[in-house]
């Protein structure tokens, strides 16, 4: 079904529509809900989504000529001029209103700013939403024109804004077509952090609605479909959540939805996310059990999991084997794959599950394909980047050039083809073979885009070369028409950080925003790097401050650890320990990084008792509890320290004689598989305490008080295998039997 602008005739769907045209064209409107009461009056009672074939008669779908006859003035002119399409007269017309326009009208006017899919639409749309939120008048509008909005914010990347309209639409009691709320879940699933958890919320939180239901056919239109599985389960698999997809999965038949092949690439992945190499042929091969059609694509999952195993051998013999016209894919698969190792006991009952025909597999023969599938560039290209990834250059450019002789044009080299082999130059630290490369792609007439352009800026920005890089950024805008995005600005941001230059940091991010470019967290992050690095704290904690501020981005403890370290790169231990106590109240745990940022300020402000403090805190992260121990929901997660952050900690308590907290930690390194630094201590003890205790003019008082440091002290210079009193015998902190 498509959702689009009411209109007296329906408009042509294309290849930018956010949904595909192979449905029926079918109008929405609200009816109350035989749960809830059916006044319309207040926006907080829920409502139902209703789908019928017939125009709605509802007065926020459309009007009658009476009706529309009895609209002010300014409403029946923007309602004319939203029928006719006119939609940038439309939008005049509603900002010079002096009156807030009818639902039918404002319905209209947001669908059909939404449907343009262009940057000053989506802003102006936003701009209505913002207007009703803070009137108090979001009732006014109706399913389509907020599905619309939300999925044209999805494709412009502002999946978060997309998700808080889908959800604000379930807070109302209102359930969203499935075209639009699973779009918002397929954008979620794919981005960082906790993109994929909140996708899956987003999932359970419209079926858990759908479910109230006792009659399905009232919400046929919000049940979710195979493409809305496929973007959950993605979701699962970009989470390595073998448990949550096998859940998935198994609901599919309660929806009536039949997994594909998407379905099934999207469990290769799942299989490569998990470290499971053994069971992609058995993926390939449920497949084709299935009888569901096999496409290129499917193959080129295969190809890229091995690529992505580091299995480049298993990749070249599965290439070869579809140039050669081979049927037998399964049959070469499984015998290279042979020895690998098998189902962990955490996910071997789930992948029984998934793919029951794995457990029978010596019982049957391999199956083979209907048909000989020839390799496309898409596939020669992800071998290469097998190839690049690997560092073999060489072999990188062979392929190239052996794809230009193809005689298949499928198989000729496009645009990621050639950025590929730029790819591999870049990181070879070749730049000027990869810009030859750059001009061979306009010389062929293959158009480089914006990702090889920002591919070469990285590479310029590595090698310290700055000004080529605004050269290169010049010419992306002025002759290959391309404007650069938030990724090249973060690139730029992070270049200058390389060459130590906080000012153009800054000047290309504000220059970013002046191009209408909303900044990224990695944005914020980057900015706030600089300024750190600069030793300019306050002003990392005013770029924090306005990330916070930032509805469209999230901080995380990446931005967190960011300010901490910029504190303590200047010796401010009190502040930083303040946004260690902030980082907690937001719901966040300290990590590695945290700490190690921590101990190198506590180094240099020279404030050992600090380091104790920070090192029972560390200490008691790092223990793992015993079998049967209980454990708190809100406790921190089990440290895993580093080698940084405990030698940084053993160098401050051996330089503050806090021997005895030196042996804790080294101990505690040597538990972590980390080779305490021997030679750096000893020299730091001879250096500073060689002398130590050789007073014989002490009063007895002291000389007592001293006995338990004498004691730690002679412990650590016997695990540093200097002249002390435990040779012959093992060191202990303990008091030995008869020992004053």
């Amino acid at each position: 079904m498509n959702l689009k602008p009411p209109s007296s005739s329906p408009l042509t769907f294309n290849s930018n529509n956010p949904f595909p045209a192979t449905h029926s064209s079918l109008t929405l409107h609200w009816v109350s809900s035989p749960h809830y009461p059916s006044s319309i009056s207040s926006p907080t009672r829920p409502f139902r989504l209703l789908a019928t074939a017939n125009p709605p008669t509802n007065p926020t779908s459309d009007l009658s000529l009476a009706a529309t006859a009895a609209l002010p003035n300014e409403d029946q002119k923007l309602l004319t001029l939203l029928r006719q399409r006119k939609t940038e007269e439309a939008w005049i017309a509603y900002t010079q209103s002096t009156h807030l326009p009818n639902p039918t009208c404002l319905s209209r006017l947001l669908s059909q700013l939404s449907y343009q899919n262009s940057h000053s639409g989506l802003t102006r749309a936003q701009s209505i939403i913002t207007r009703l939120r803070n009137e108090r008048q979001l009732r006014h509008l109706d399913a389509n024109s907020l599905g619309l909005l939300a999925v044209a914010a999805a494709k412009a990347g502002q999946t978060r804004y997309a998700a808080s309209i889908v959800k604000s639409m379930l807070r109302s009691g209102f359930l969203p077509h499935v075209k639009a709320w699973s779009a918002v879940v397929s954008r979620l699933a794919a981005t960082g952090d906790d993109g994929p958890a909140d996708a899956l919320k987003l999932f359970h939180s419209v079926t858990r609605r759908v479910r109230r239901f006792s009659e399905p056919e009232l919400v046929a239109d919000s049940r979710p479909d195979t493409a809305a599985f496929n973007a959950a389960l993605n979701a699962c698999a970009n989470l390595g959540d073998t448990k949550r997809f096998l859940k998935l999965f198994d609901e599919m038949p309660e929806y009536g939805a039949e997994p594909d092949v998407l379905t099934y690439n999207v469990m290769i992945k799942l299989c490569a996310r998990v470290g499971r190499k053994d069971l992609l042929v058995f993926v390939l091969e449920r497949i084709l059990d299935k009888g569901i059609t096999l496409c290129l694509t499917t193959l080129n999952s295969l190809v890229a999991a091995y690529v992505g195993f580091g299995d480049l051998e298993t990749a070249e013999q599965m290439v070869q084997a579809m140039r050669e016209g081979r049927r037998d894919l399964c049959k070469i698969l499984r015998d290279l794959n042979s020895n690998n190792s098998k189902s962990s006991l955490s996910d071997g009952d789930v992948f029984e599950k998934l793919l029951p025909n794995s457990v029978r597999a010596n019982d049957c023969e391999p199956p083979l394909l209907p048909k000989a599938y020839t390799c496309n560039s898409r596939i020669y290209t992800t071998l290469m980047k097998g190839y690049m990834n690997v560092g073999r250059v060489t072999d990188t450019v062979r392929m190239l050039e052996a794809l230009r002789h193809q005689d298949d044009s499928s198989s000729h080299p496009d645009h990621v083809t050639y950025t590929t082999v730029i790819s591999a130059f870049v990181k070879a630290g070749s730049m000027d073979r990869a810009r030859r490369v750059l001009a061979e792609m306009t010389r062929v007439g293959v158009p480089a885009n914006r990702i090889t352009y920002n591919i070469l800026l990285k590479g310029y920005c590595q090698q310290l070369q700055i000004d080529q890089a605004k050269e290169l950024l010049r010419e992306m805008a002025d002759d290959a028409g391309i404007e650069p995005d938030v990724v090249s600005y973060n690139i730029l941001i992070d270049g200058c950080i390389l060459v130590d230059d906080s000012a153009g940091a800054l000047g290309f991010f504000n220059e970013m925003r002046t191009r209408g470019l909303a900044p990224t967290k990695i944005s914020y992050t980057t900015l706030m790097k600089a300024f750190a690095l600069s030793g300019q704290p306050k002003l990392a904690n005013k770029v924090f401050d306005e990330m916070l501020n930032d509805p469209r981005v999230k901080a995380d403890l990446v931005a967190w650890n960011m300010l901490v370290e910029a504190y303590c790169r200047m010796g401010l231990v009190e502040e930083a320990k303040k946004i260690i106590q902030r980082i907690k109240d937001n719901g966040f745990h300290p990590d590695v990084a945290t700490y190690g940022s921590l101990a190198n300020g506590i180094a240099l402000a020279r404030k050992p008792g600090e380091a104790l403090l920070l090192w029972n805190e560390v200490k008691e992260r790092c223990r793992v509890k015993k079998e049967g121990e209980t454990s708190d929901p809100s406790d921190p997660p089990t440290l895993k320290p580093d080698e940084g952050l405990l030698d940084t900690l053993a160098d401050i308590c051996v330089r503050a004689a806090f021997f005895k907290k030196a042996l804790e930690i080294v101990a505690c390194m040597e538990e972590n598989g980390i080779p305490p630094n021997k030679t750096k201590f000893t020299k730091i003890y001879v250096e500073m305490h060689s002398r130590m205790f050789t007073s014989k003019h002490a009063s007895q008082a002291r000389q007592d008080r001293r006995i338990e440091r004498k004691r730690a002290a002679e412990a650590f210079k016997f695990w540093l295998g200097l002249p002390n009193s435990y040779y012959g015998s093992e060191w202990r902190l303990e008091p030995i039997d008869g020992d004053e």
